[in-house]
């Protein structure tokens, strides 16, 4: 069940969003560039305790990340990404769109914020 429909036109309505699906991971990756800003996925049960539950995986502030964590029980470490620097928001949980809707924009802005300027200066024109 997917309690936010919105998701992927929010993702996609990002300057230079791009979207794949990586069939190895069976992951749906959104890129800005062919940088990772986020990706859903859902994964197996040899993946405890994560096993049927879909999840997006969004970059995040080190310094927010341990702090979304503490007060949104369905955000939890990056799953199969840098846990310090990398949340995964459990779809099927409780977390609020607005909440969901600002860690989608920081990702984005995180990764485009490593892009080289000139890039940058490309997206938002």
């Amino acid at each position: 069940m997917n309690l936010y429909p919105w998701l992927e036109d929010y993702l996609m309505a990002k300057p230079g969003a791009e979207q794949d699906f990586k069939l190895e991971w069976q992951w749906q990756r959104y890129m800005v560039r062919g940088k990772l800003f986020a990706a859903v996925c859902t994964p197996g049960p040899e993946h405890r305790p994560h096993a049927g539950r879909t999840m997006v995986i969004l970059k995040c502030d080190p310094r927010l990340a341990e702090a979304f964590r503490a007060e949104y029980p369905d955000i939890v470490p990056g799953f199969y990404s840098d846990k310090r620097t990398w949340n995964s928001v459990y779809l099927d949980g409780a977390v609020p769109e607005q909440v969901l809707r600002d860690l989608c924009d920081m990702s984005y802005q995180l990764v485009a914020a490593k892009l080289p300027k000139y890039v940058q200066r490309e997206l938002t024109e």
